[in-house]
């Protein structure tokens, strides 16, 4: 007999017989012993993703933590092409936190940051590439920060959308990103 198919985003449908009755209620009269070998079969299988393609979860690591952890992700005073992070802006802080989702395939038009910036790839692949070249492409978990003043663009590069969260160290009023539409240049 084959193993059950394993699907985290439905795990009725790993076990055998119908998932509801004719009536369309939960089928409630699978052995203990078929749902306990199949849950088994699931959490012991350590895979990133299930059969049916649905991925799990990258914290799922964390699930069985018993205290505290932590992990420095990521410690600089560059950004991700080598230069020096500016001074911090003098006056009241306005700190911001963005989320952006890019389609497969998008590309974001050229642009700066006159702030500083960084954050974490939830989801994704991003090929970010400066004005004069420089190259860096991010994959989900990996910390990122960006460039300040110099122009760049990005492009999702993956098979998925991006998730992307960004922290912006700010003062109200001032712009996270300039674009630069006078810039015509293809991503290389």
């Amino acid at each position: 007999m084959a193993p059950p198919q394993l699907c985290h985003t439905n795990p009725r449908a790993a076990l055998p017989g119908p998932a509801s009755t004719s009536e369309g209620k939960p089928n409630m009269k699978r052995p203990l012993s078929v749902v306990l070998a199949v849950l088994a079969a699931f959490v012991l299988s350590g895979c990133k993703t299930c059969p049916c393609g649905a991925a799990a979860s990258p914290f799922a690591k964390y699930d069985n933590v018993a205290s505290v952890q932590k992990m420095e992700l990521k410690r600089t005073s560059e950004s991700w092409d080598g230069t020096a992070l500016p001074d911090y802006l003098k006056g009241k802080p306005e700190l911001v936190v963005m989320r952006y989702v890019f389609p497969v395939g998008s590309k974001l038009p050229w642009h700066h940051h006159p702030v500083i910036n960084y954050g974490i790839l939830q989801q994704g692949e991003l090929t970010i590439v400066g004005l004069e070249g420089q190259r860096q492409v991010v994959r989900a978990g990996d910390a990122i920060v960006e460039m300040v003043g110099p122009i760049h663009c990005g492009m999702n590069t993956g098979d998925k959308p991006i998730v992307l969260d960004m922290f912006y160290l700010t003062q109200k009023g001032t712009p996270l990103a300039v674009q630069h539409p006078e810039i015509q240049k293809p991503m290389e």
